[in-house]
């Protein structure tokens, strides 16, 4: 039993709120029942997404909906609250929380109490000063923007397939993928993939016609499944006419055209941004150890350092990586630790509840798998190394057992049986990013004045 009531609040529904929730509403059970606990999730979502499976969903391969998990009934003993932490004072305990129903009552924000605090808001997408980032860059973190990103791609095999202008073909039928790691190296692939597959269905446009280009600022891309594989990766790229410039930075995308380093110039209508995260910005906004990078100062019991009562894990904490041979590495910010770091982390605060000592996280990084697209991917697990489709074929068992709940592993499955045995979707849904625009016209609205309005267009 725990000595006294608890009120532990979790900031995030990521990886690490979600899956430290679930394991606190578990080990917590009698607790909460009889009133002895409260959690509370604050997450600006309603869902958790799990990003392994955003590629697959912007290649069509998988459903939005089933890249997503609904935390309100999966977190069913928890309170989950559907707003923002602007800042917190962990001094007095005390987090300063954003609704939609605060912005209706005219408040800037209520705060909320707590006795025990799991920091865990994520990462957001590092972004450069870049000349025409903010205007065209699109990014690849959220479901919202794999479905969009998705949507774009369709559209630009449309526009270049009804012009007679060629600058316009040429533009429409550009790629450019700024960031050589998991998110867009797997993203060019399954897109590539796609747009490969969905250029039979039109009469004037061709795979050769499309330019998909990789550009990567370090001499290196994938550098999770080590050196050789990364090499291999460059390769089967390459095969496939995509190419992959390293050693080579984004230096302008202003006007539509993307301006390299080494001097290139690609007149394009789509900049895909997947060059990294930084820390989220709540982090500043707390009296709570940070170090130079921004990220929260973790014990390997997952407390933050010297802030009792307060606890971090995730891409948010910087957390001493016990099983490393040198002295002061940190624990990649990963899936694979995250995911890890959270059932640790739940198990230490029942434990810190109930006067029992605290586990120290300890796990040797695995490895690591990366999908090309379809049937084709690049693995390193255990040392051993794995190429083509064995490699995919475990990056999709891997990640089916790792995604939460019975539910969503049956649903992906079941799609991906369904894919295997049909045609694939190749139908842009941009409408649903303006729902309301054809209404709007119909109603005596002003007419689209820009591409951005167009009711049909997502670009």
């Amino acid at each position: 039993m725990v000595k006294e009531r608890a009120r532990i609040l979790v900031v995030g529904g990521g990886y690490v709120g979600t899956y430290t929730a679930l394991r606190l509403q578990r080990q917590l059970k009698r607790e909460l029942r009889q009133g002895e606990a409260e959690i509370t999730v604050v997450t600006p979502d309603p869902y958790m997404t799990y990003q392994p499976f955003l590629p697959e969903a912007a290649a069509g391969s998988i459903s939005p909906r089933h890249v997503v998990v609904p935390l309100r009934r999966v977190l069913d003993r928890c309170h989950v609250v559907i707003g923002e932490v602007t800042s917190i004072d962990h001094a007095v305990r005390t987090a300063a929380v954003t609704t939609l129903a605060t912005a209706e009552e005219g408040k800037a924000a209520e705060l909320l109490g707590y006795d025990e605090l799991v920091l865990a808001p994520g990462s957001i997408s590092r972004t450069l000063p870049i000349p025409g980032l903010a205007e065209y860059g699109i990014g690849f973190k959220t479901v919202e923007e794999a479905i969009g990103l998705r949507n774009h791609v369709i559209e630009q095999m449309d526009i270049a397939s009804s012009t007679r202008d060629p600058a316009i073909r040429d533009a429409a039928l550009t790629f450019v993928f700024v960031g050589g790691g998991y998110a867009g190296v797997e993203a060019l692939g399954e897109l590539e993939d796609m747009a490969r597959y969905a250029a039979r269905y039109y009469h004037n446009v061709r795979p050769e016609d499309m330019k998909w280009i990789l550009v990567e600022a370090s001499d290196r891309i994938l550098p999770e499944v080590g050196e050789e594989m990364g090499r291999y990766t460059v390769t089967q790229l390459r095969r496939r006419n995509i190419q992959v410039l390293l050693g080579t930075r984004l230096d302008s995308c202003a006007d539509r055209v993307a301006v390299l380093s080494d001097g290139q110039r690609f007149p394009t209508r789509t900049v895909v941004w997947t060059a990294g995260v930084k820390p989220h910005p709540l982090l500043a906004a707390t009296d709570l150890p940070l170090n130079g990078r921004g990220r929260l100062k973790c014990t390997a019991e997952l407390t933050v350092d010297g802030a009792p009562h307060a606890w971090a894990a995730g891409d948010a904490a910087a957390v001493p990586d016990v099983t490393a041979a040198e002295p002061g590495t940190e624990t990649a910010p990963n899936a694979q630790h995250a995911v890890r770091q959270a059932r640790v982390l739940g198990d230490n605060i029942v434990h810190a509840l109930r006067g029992e000592p605290l586990e120290t996280y300890a796990h040797k990084y695995v490895g690591s798998v990366a999908s090309l697209g379809l049937h084709k991917g690049v693995a390193q697990v255990y040392g051993r190394k794995l190429k083509g489709y064995p490699a995919w074929f475990m990056h999709r068992v891997y990640h089916l057992s790792r995604v939460p709940t019975f539910n969503r592993k049956a649903r992906v499955l079941a799609e991906w049986t369904l894919a295997g045995l049909f045609k694939r979707e190749i139908v842009s849904l941009g409408s649903l990013e303006h729902p309301r625009a054809e209404f709007e016209l119909a109603a005596g609205g002003k007419p689209p004045h820009s591409p951005s309005d167009n009711p049909k267009g997502s670009s």
